[in-house]
């Protein structure tokens, strides 16, 4: 069923939601907790129903990046509550992402981080705990500034084993905790 515009509040609070609780509160993403202290994360719940219409968001959200600095805004995350309901689909959505990127001269100022609620890494199976290191309760792409990920990773002191580090962190947590972080999964 898709969402209408009486949706978006409640949708808005259920993706602050995920990133208070599950990207900072599990630490999946060291870097996230001052800029949404700081009030520097905007969260965009769009109800777009084409690719088209979710790639021409995104280039204006990144025109929105472009014209603030990041003590204002550091990064942008759009929500995709109307689309792609299949990770398969978003997966191949991503392509025409960077691509856009790419399109428009952004691909070394930007990076797209990606999330959904079915996210599936290869050589998985959908069930695998790891998977959960990237789903989210809809489909996301978090507009990312490259020079802040760049500076942030020199900072890190194993910005290398975050990857390994989180799906340990999500491989250790009890049924209870994963049915409470991740709600949406079992609907």
């Amino acid at each position: 069923m898709a969402l209408t515009a009486q949706d978006i509040p409640q949708a808005t609070e259920l993706v602050q939601q995920w990133l208070e609780q599950v990207v900072i509160g599990l630490n999946l993403c060291p870097f996230a907790h001052k800029p949404w202290r700081d009030g520097q994360i905007r969260i965009l719940v769009s109800l777009v129903a084409t690719e088209e219409e979710a790639l021409a968001l995104m280039v204006e959200e990144l025109k929105g990046l472009d014209d603030s600095q990041p003590e204002v805004l550091e990064t942008t995350i759009l929500a995709f509550p109307n689309l792609w309901p299949e990770f398969l689909d978003y997966n191949d959505f991503l392509d025409l992402a960077d691509a856009c990127l790419v399109s428009i001269d952004r691909v070394d100022q930007y990076q797209i981080a990606s999330f959904h609620p079915h996210y599936q890494f290869g050589g998985t199976q959908p069930e695998d705990a790891e998977n959960l290191t990237n789903r989210a309760p809809f489909p996301l792409l978090h507009l990312l500034r490259e020079a802040s990920v760049a500076a942030a990773i020199e900072r890190h002191p194993d910005a290398d084993g975050i990857p390994d580090r989180n799906i340990r962190r999500v491989c250790e947590l009890s049924e209870k905790e994963r049915r409470s972080l991740f709600p949406w999964l079992s609907q």
